[in-house]
């Protein structure tokens, strides 16, 4: 049973950031955008039970919640925290979950799984840690060519920044390693 260490706003008005005491995952990222997509996760189909919210992410000993605008944030807090008290805390999970969850773009060539290699370092190192400090994350849905395919996840999903500048951004310092990419956000 998670307890909540912290409640932290985000750049998007929108979403509250949830620092937990134990984590709900080892590494493995949950993303949902409504209560159907969330039906075979009890802790974001619990969440989803609760008016407004629009937007479940989590991942290891952080939960990120984004509302639709229309509920007062106080409040709407004191709801969430239960449902993420009583959710379990992440048990040991298997290499092969963890390693499905990884293994997304398996059917790349060789050449573009060492691209993706080499722009997921720097995604690694210059952009995820960002995104998440502000209860966010971005996901890979695939490269084809120069086009990079991705999908923010969390506090991301609906900030407009994310969709303007912050693309632009990740677009312009890819291009140091690869000068022709294109960046679509999915």
């Amino acid at each position: 049973m998670p307890k909540i260490a912290d409640i932290e706003g985000t750049p998007n008005k929108n979403a509250l950031k949830f620092i937990l005491k134990e984590p709900l995952t080892w590494g493995i990222a949950r993303s949902y955008d409504n209560a159907e997509a969330a039906k075979d996760d009890p802790l974001a189909s619990a969440l989803f039970d609760i008016d407004h919210v629009t937007n479940v992410f989590y991942i290891d000993h952080w939960i990120t919640i984004t509302q639709d605008g229309e509920a007062n944030w106080q409040d709407l807090a004191r709801e969430i925290a239960d449902p993420i008290r009583a959710a379990p805390a992440a048990s040991a999970q298997s290499a092969e979950t963890v390693a499905a969850a990884n293994n997304v773009l398996a059917d790349l060539s060789p050449e573009d799984q060492l691209r993706l290699e080499k722009i997921n370092i720097m995604l690694d190192e210059e952009v995820r840690p960002y995104l998440q400090h502000d209860g966010g994350d971005l996901h890979i849905l695939g490269l084809e060519g120069n086009i990079l395919r991705i999908h923010y996840q969390g506090a991301c999903g609906t900030c407009p920044s994310s969709i303007s500048g912050t693309l632009r951004g990740i677009e312009n310092m890819l291009k140091t390693i690869e000068p022709d990419i294109r960046v679509i956000a999915s």
